[in-house]
């Protein structure tokens, strides 16, 4: 659907319909709305629908949006589709959960590399989000090496092969470089300090620190869900904070060049990490405790604590951590607060959410179902009867990257303050960290 169709036939949108018949803005901005397919176009659509932006606000969104350098905080690149025929042979050759769990996270962070047609929708879905660079989530939730290497070996995989489309990046000018190129490209984030858990000696424990940010990654989960070694992840009930070994274990992220993330860590635990830290510290992909208090959200003395090291919270796109409708203006009024509470400087969208291909839904009605499994260990959600609506979800849809910027605009932000929400935070927090790395 191209760009003119698309925006007069968004419902109830007279500013789009303005902006249709209006002179064709550069390319940069017509590549964000231009041949969406229907999967794009329907989030698009129901986005429009909620921020009801007039003509000239809608186009000067568009153009900050597709002039700026983009990057999300914490996010995937978008998803293949798996290749079902491939997955229901593995079961009827009686494949373990491990081996099915490993072969569907391989073909989803990996087809687009092989196959045309993902591929195809891989280059749509990074064209319509206007996004330069994300914090790419490239390490499975635990403490493992092995486990933690698998997800970053599909990233580098994939950003080796196809390095005209989609880049690693090392160094924060990687980043300006594929900006300037008119490519994108992924920075590194692992789901976890790697430890060999032997508890020979404090720096015995933390070596594999610094051989993955030789591999590449940029930052760290501190905590998932569940207390650890380092401290109290955010669902446990004690929210006793950060140990003796999570301060060590801070200090040397410090002086390797790895980002805290406190983003799934406890309350007290994110707060001691950010006055412990001599450098800054984020909560990646997160909500505002003040507007709805979640497990995954951050208090207001949380946020002040992370504004204080010079780090970011970055606010993501799940609807039942944002509560209200769950969606687009949801979005936006936590970003709102983090603005009100510490200022412009330290918020971002750490968005949490990826486009899936429109090939998934055929591809899994090949897979054979199989018996429901126990539980994830890491699964402490609380109980939870929120249901968000199909348009509050498609409205936060990671494509939708263009009408978050559209939507600080029609907050009244200034052009200055919308390049730091929508990437310069995360540059400069990026930079700051590698500061005097030894």
């Amino acid at each position: 659907m191209d760009r003119r169709k698309f925006l007069v036939g968004s419902t109830g949108l007279t500013a789009a319909a303005a902006l249709a018949t209006a002179a064709q803005p550069r390319d940069a901005v017509r590549e964000l709305t231009r041949a969406l397919n229907p999967r794009i176009a329907a989030a698009r659509q129901a986005g429009l629908a909620m921020l009801k932006p007039d003509a000239k606000t809608l186009e000067r969104g568009l153009r900050l949006h597709a002039e700026s350098l983009v990057f999300d905080g914490y996010g995937f690149s978008p998803r293949a589709a798996l290749d079902g025929d491939a997955m229901a042979a593995a079961i009827k050759d009686g494949a373990s959960s491990i081996e099915l769990k490993d072969l569907r996270e391989e073909m989803s962070m990996t087809r687009y590399v092989t196959e045309p047609a993902e591929q195809r929708e891989y280059r749509d879905a990074w064209r319509a989000a206007g996004v330069t660079c994300i914090f790419q989530n490239a390490g499975e939730e635990g403490q493992d090496p092995l486990r933690l290497i698998k997800r970053l070996a599909r990233f580098t995989f994939a950003t080796d092969m196809l390095p005209n489309i989609v880049a690693k990046a090392a160094v924060p000018d990687d980043v300006l470089s594929a900006k300037k190129d008119h490519r994108h490209c992924l920075y590194f984030t692992g789901n976890g300090v790697p430890l060999t858990q032997q508890w020979v000696s404090v720096s015995d424990e933390l070596r594999y620190l610094r051989v993955f940010f030789q591999l590449g990654i940029r930052m760290m989960h501190l905590t998932y869900q569940r207390r650890n070694m380092i401290g109290d992840g955010c669902a446990e009930k004690a929210n006793a904070g950060l140990s003796d070994f999570g301060r060590s274990a801070i200090a040397e992220m410090n002086r390797v060049g790895v980002i805290p993330d406190c983003a799934h860590s406890g309350w007290q635990t994110s707060l001691e990490s950010a006055l412990v830290s001599q450098k800054p510290v984020v909560a990646s992909h997160t909500t505002c405790a003040a507007i709805h208090p979640h497990i995954r959200s951050k208090p207001d003395a949380v946020i002040k604590a992370i504004a204080q090291t010079g780090g970011y919270v970055g606010i993501c796109c799940i609807p039942r951590f944002l509560r209200g409708d769950g969606d687009i203006n949801a979005l936006l009024s936590h970003i709102d607060h983090v603005v009100k509470t510490v200022g412009v400087d330290h918020v971002t969208l750490g968005t949490d959410v990826a486009y899936t291909s429109q090939n998934a839904a055929a591809e899994q009605k090949k897979i054979p179902s199989r018996p429901r499994s126990r539980k994830g260990f890491r699964s402490l959600w609380p109980a939870d009867n929120f249901r968000a609506t199909a348009q509050a979800s498609q409205s936060i849809a990671w494509t939708n990257w263009p009408l978050f910027t559209v939507g600080l605009v029609k907050r009244g932000y200034r052009d200055d303050d919308i390049r730091k929400i929508i990437g310069g935070n995360v540059m400069r927090v990026a930079r700051e960290t590698l500061v005097g790395v030894s």
